[in-house]
């Protein structure tokens, strides 16, 4: 698949994931950002290993580009599709100061928390 860039505003940072798989541990963060097209779209990102901490750096209101890949898989007869980051930078100054915490939660925390024992396949 070719490079995907996707830009836009930091809109929410989800909780700091992490566990243990059968490839070792793992840390996850996701990143909200929403897009500056005429119609703007929200899309979750997802940050693995050091680019989890790099994203954890990042404030609401904050421009970014992201080099991206797309990766589904299938678990129990349903597909998940993740928009995996494997590079990204700020681009610009934000678009409004935030009075809002970096950190919030999102609907995916709750499905994370869910499988506690960290058994899925991805």
């Amino acid at each position: 698949m070719s490079n995907i860039e996707v830009s836009g505003k930091v809109n929410m940072l989800g909780q700091m994931q992490s566990g243990e798989g059968k490839n070792g541990a793992w840390i996850r963060q996701d990143l909200i950002i929403e897009t500056d097209d005429q119609f703007p779209k929200k899309i979750c990102l997802s940050c693995w290993g050091d680019k989890a901490a790099e994203a954890k750096a990042f404030l609401v209101g904050e421009k970014i580009k992201a080099s991206v890949n797309l990766e589904s898989r299938e678990f129990n007869g349903r597909w998940y599709t993740d928009v995996r980051v494997w590079k990204f930078e700020k681009s610009g100054m934000s678009s409004a100061p935030s009075s809002q915490p970096s950190v919030q939660s999102s609907p995916l925390d709750d499905y994370a928390s869910q499988d506690s024992a960290g058994d899925l396949p991805f």
